[in-house]
């Protein structure tokens, strides 16, 4: 306690306006991203939603190897306009066997389209560019990323991680 106190008495004077500056530029970043809770790319969305029920059955298909399933599933719930709908169907292409590369890279584009900042597929579409040998467009998918995440997240460090591990074929 005493510590505190000392702390306090040393910064009086200082700790206020640090803080009012900090505040003011977490509300300023948050009102420019939609909020500072930037987790996902659909954090405005709600996935329970009938009309996007897709947004977590697909994912869970893919990680079990259902293709041919999350794709039957996003074509019954197309939604041409949705980021995250192109951001899957492009995952889909490119995971299956052999991966569907011009139908993955058309799906990722038009996720960019919609919305150039989707952490999804700036990711997934740096990963694409690595399978077809092109270190410098996954680069460039990063560097975009580490704009769309300012303090950092999953998808750049995954991106990243790729990049640093790639290995021409």
């Amino acid at each position: 306690m005493e510590a505190m106190v000392m702390i306090g008495f040393k910064t009086k004077g200082l700790v206020e306006p640090i803080a009012s500056v900090l505040i003011a530029i977490l509300l300023a970043y948050g009102s420019l991203t939609g909020g500072v809770q930037a987790a996902s790319d659909s954090r405005n969305t709600d996935s329970s939603a009938p009309e996007k029920s897709w947004l977590k059955q697909v994912p869970a298909l893919i990680a079990q190897g259902e293709i041919k399933k999350a794709l039957e599933k996003l074509a019954e719930d197309s939604q041409a306009t949705d980021a995250d709908w192109h951001n899957l169907m492009g995952f889909a292409y490119r995971k299956q066997t052999p991966p569907d590369f011009g139908r993955s890279e058309f799906h990722y584009l038009e996720a960019l389209k919609i919305k150039p900042d989707h952490r999804g597929a700036l990711e997934y579409y740096g990963e694409l560019m690595l399978m077809k040998n092109d270190l410098a467009g996954a680069q460039e998918m990063a560097k975009r990323l580490k704009k769309a995440c300012f303090f950092g997240c999953e998808e750049l460090r995954d991106l990243q991680k790729a990049i640093d591990s790639f290995k021409p074929r």
